[in-house]
C-alpha cells in the first residue's frame, strides 16, 4: 500500500471534542482535508457554527454537536447524534479541556473539580461510550488524546501555577498507556499528543506574560503555530499508525528535551 493510501481518511468518521477553535479546529481541518467526515463538539453554538462554515468552505462534511463533557449525563446524547448521522466513529480526538491558575496552597477545590471533570473524567466517559458503541464491536479505531507537556513535567517556577491542569494531563498520558494496552487486542490504537505552548484562547494570556522566557526555553525559538499539529494528527488517525499505540508525543519545539 502506498503512503498516500495509508494516510487517506476517506470514508472515516472523526469526532473532535473542543473542535470549534484553536488546536481542535486545526486538527479538524487536517482530518477533513484527508477525507474524513467530521463531527465537532463544543459548548458554544455560535463558535460551532462559525467553525462549521469555515470547514464547509474547505469542502469538508461536518456535523456540529453542542455539548459540555463535564456534564457527564449529556455524553450519551453527543454520541447518539454522531451515530445517527454517520452510523460509526472511526477516530476520536479528545481535545476539549480547561485550566485554572492558582498556587497549590490556595487552589479552590471547586476549581480543581472543574478541571478534573472536563480534562480527565469527561474524556474517559466519551472514550468509553465511543468504544462500547462503535470501535470495539467493529474491531477498529483510533483514539487521539490531547494531553500536554504539562502532563510530563512541572512548570518552571516563573510561570503561572497550573497544578490541576498538570495533574489531569498527566492522568491523560497514563490513561493513554493503560487503554492502549487494554484495547490493542481489539484493533484500537490510543495515543496522546502533548503540545507545548501554542497560541490559543486558553494559553494566550500566559504566553503574553511569559513569552520571553518561553522562547528562551524552546530550542526552535518559537511558539507553536497553526500547522504544527496537523501532520501528527493525520498520522495517528490513519492506517499509517497501525503499529503505534500507547505513545505520548511532545510537539513543543524541543522544550521538554532540555
Amino acid at each position: 500500500m502506498s503512503v498516500k493510501q495509508l494516510l487517506d481518511l476517506s470514508g472515516k468518521v472523526a469526532v473532535i471534542t473542543g473542535g470549534s477553535r484553536g488546536l481542535g479546529l486545526q486538527m479538524a481541518e487536517a482530518l477533513g482535508e484527508m477525507g474524513a467526515r467530521l463531527a465537532i463538539t463544543a459548548r458554544k453554538p455560535a463558535e460551532l457554527e462559525e467553525a462549521k462554515a469555515h470547514l464547509e468552505g474547505m469542502g469538508i462534511e461536518v456535523l456540529t454537536v453542542v455539548g459540555d463533557l463535564s456534564k457527564f449525563d449529556t455524553i450519551v446524547g453527543i454520541v447518539d447524534a454522531v451515530m445517527q448521522r454517520y452510523g460509526q466513529i472511526d477516530v476520536l480526538v479528545n481535545n476539549a479541556g480547561t485550566t485554572w491558575g492558582a498556587n497549590a496552597e490556595d487552589h479552590p477545590l471547586e476549581a480543581w473539580q472543574k478541571v478534573v471533570d472536563l480534562n480527565l473524567t469527561g474524556l474517559f466517559r466519551i472514550t468509553q461510550e465511543v468504544g462500547q458503541r462503535s470501535m470495539l464491536p467493529r474491531k477498529q479505531g483510533r483514539i487521539i488524546n490531547v494531553a500536554s507537556i504539562a502532563g510530563l513535567l512541572g512548570n518552571p517556577h516563573q510561570i503561572q501555577r497550573t497544578l490541576a491542569y498538570n495533574t489531569t494531563k498527566g492522568g491523560v498520558v497514563n490513561l493513554t498507556r493503560a487503554l492502549a494496552a487494554e484495547w490493542g487486542q481489539h484493533g484500537v490504537t490510543v495515543n496522546a499528543i502533548c503540545p507545548g505552548f501554542f497560541h490559543s484562547k486558553m494559553a494566550d494570556k500566559l504566553i503574553e506574560n511569559s513569552e520571553k522566557m518561553i522562547l528562551e526555553l524552546t530550542p526552535t525559538g518559537r511558539i507553536g503555530g497553526n500547522e504544527d499539529l496537523k501532520g501528527l494528527a493525520v498520522l495517528l488517525a490513519s492506517g499509517a499508525s497501525a503499529h503505534i499505540t500507547g505513545q505520548a508525543i511532545a510537539v513543543d519545539g524541543g522544550a521538554s528535551a532540555i
